[in-house]
């Protein structure tokens, strides 16, 4: 959970952040963390606007794209996209946004209620009205009311299966780790263990013994080209 800071009485203290061209702002409260963009798991057969689920410090989370569900245009992500972990009705949801700028505190008299521009393009429901910072104006949202009681509904049935695709990917993903072994060409002789791993592997084949001869094969057949040409220069 951020570090929320003593207010005075009747102030609000709020993380900011874009979506768009658009600044909007959510009770520090709420919010557990903000993390960087990360390779987000697919669900089939889910709303659109959940993109999937992610493993958070051993936790497994279900990420949102909040512009989709506010019904917004966001910018493509890019190194400033960042993930808003927030915990809600028992629940930890990640929220997918622009960026995030900074934590701000609004005495009561900077928030008013949202004005018709704002409420024609978002729904009035999900808005706590707008704070007012010198020529900016930063929407508050009502996370409670954007995740409605039927979205938490779907979060709640989606744990298990979510638990289940990420238990399969880490195992697949272990699996991809084991060194494969190769076999070498040998006459007679047993089988040569390649020194290359699998991809994704930091794990090399084995070393040769110490003091081993290691065989070229491709330096000497360039030799006894030249070889060749070498003795044709002779005969002539």
């Amino acid at each position: 959970m951020l570090e929320e800071k003593e207010t005075t009485k009747g102030e609000r203290q709020i993380v900011v952040f874009k979506i768009g061209t658009e600044e909007f702002g959510v009770n520090i409260s709420a919010v557990g963390s903000i993390i960087r963009m990360e390779q987000i798991t697919r669900i089939p057969n889910t709303k659109p606007y959940i993109k999937g689920v992610i493993n958070l410090r051993g936790g497994i989370i279900v990420v949102i794209d909040l512009a989709m569900k506010l019904g917004i245009e966001r910018n493509a992500d890019d190194k400033k996209t960042r993930i808003i972990v927030i915990e809600l009705s028992k629940n930890t949801v990640g929220m997918i946004v622009d960026s995030t700028n900074e934590v701000l505190r609004l005495a009561p008299n900077q928030v008013e209620p949202a004005p018709e521009i704002i409420t024609s393009k978002i729904n009035a429901d999900y808005i706590d009205g707008v704070g007012i910072v010198g020529e900016r104006l930063l929407i508050l949202l009502d996370l409670a009311k954007v995740l409605e009681a039927g979205d938490i509904s779907t979060l709640d049935s989606m744990k298990g299966i979510a638990d289940k695709i990420m238990a399969n990917k880490q195992e697949n993903a272990e699996a991809d780790e084991k060194p494969k072994e190769q076999v070498g060409e040998s006459s007679g002789g047993p089988a040569e263990t390649g020194t290359s791993a699998s991809a994704g592997s930091g794990n090399p084949g084995p070393l040769p013994n110490p003091g081993a001869e290691v065989k070229s094969e491709e330096p000497k057949s360039e030799e006894v080209k030249n070889d060749a040409v070498n003795h044709e220069g002779v005969k002539n």
